[in-house]
């Protein structure tokens, strides 16, 4: 995979973007784990989890699915060195490979679930990869997305307007990286596009009364340690604003009486 496709390879391959996975896990997977209830997979579902980072799900679909194969790819070599020796118990009915999810590799209609969290937005030619993932879904399969939209983050204004930074923030970023911030309300409109019709979209919601504090503000803490340079760099925010701005929203989540909210979009798709 080319840096064109991975705009963001440095800061993927960042210690903090394991801190990331793992905090972000910790928020969502409580209310996103039940989700996967209505799709009745069968016993020994065949299951990829592409762009799986460090295993922080394949992990947990492992324990919700005992008798399923899964199959992890993602194109950071520290990551699956990491996600290998994490499942190193379960065999191989757990395995993880470097694949781009712009062109897997593998054959048509192969998984029964297809999984593809916090990737989206990271990346460009969303459509290319949702048209993928489509491909290696098997008739009667789902497609379980996370698509993040960063205009969907909601701070009390706390000396600094939070809204004054993801307002502007996301939109300059995106556009110098070659990426949508915004993918998690577009998704719907890409899916239909590949002619799929059974789309549901559900709402996770992290926010200072669902998700412990201590959670909430890691998640923060790993993006600002990871993001702080890139955003700098492409955008007018200096360094410092970065900083200043992020660290206001740290302290408002960690502020017993301080109210923050990040709506995630999950959507899911059954595939004719």
């Amino acid at each position: 995979m080319t840096n064109d496709l991975n705009p963001q390879a440095r800061e993927m391959a960042d210690e903090s973007m394991v801190r990331t996975l793992a905090a972000q896990a910790e928020a969502i997977w409580p209310q996103e784990r039940p989700l996967f209830d209505r799709y009745k997979l069968p016993a020994g579902a065949k299951v990829l989890d592409a762009g799986c980072g460090t295993a922080e799900i394949t992990m947990r679909l492992a324990e919700l699915l005992p008798a399923a194969s899964l199959l992890g790819v993602d194109i950071v070599d520290g990551h699956l060195r990491l996600a290998r020796a994490r499942s190193a118990n379960l065999g191989e009915r757990v395995r993880f490979e470097n694949r781009s999810i712009f062109e897997l590799g593998l054959p048509d209609s192969t998984f029964d679930l297809v999984v593809c969290r916090h990737v989206l937005q990271a990346i460009p030619h969303a459509d290319r990869v949702l048209a993928e993932l489509v491909r290696v879904t098997r008739s009667g399969g789902w497609l379980h997305l996370i698509a993040e939209d960063y205009m969907m983050i909601h701070f009390e204004t706390r000396g600094l307007d939070p809204d004054d930074f993801w307002a502007a923030g996301p939109r300059e970023f995106g556009k110098a990286m070659g990426t949508d911030l915004r993918i998690g309300r577009n998704v719907f409109r890409i899916l239909r596009s590949l002619g799929l019709r059974a789309i549901t979209v559900d709402y996770i919601t992290v926010d200072t009364i669902r998700v412990p504090r201590a959670t909430f503000a890691s998640i923060w803490e790993a993006w600002r340690d990871g993001f702080a340079d890139a955003v700098s760099e492409n955008t007018a925010l200096t360094r410092d604003e970065f900083l200043r701005h992020f660290n206001s929203m740290i302290a408002t989540i960690r502020d017993d009486n301080g109210y923050a909210v990040w709506h995630v979009p999950v959507v899911a798709v059954h595939v004719p």
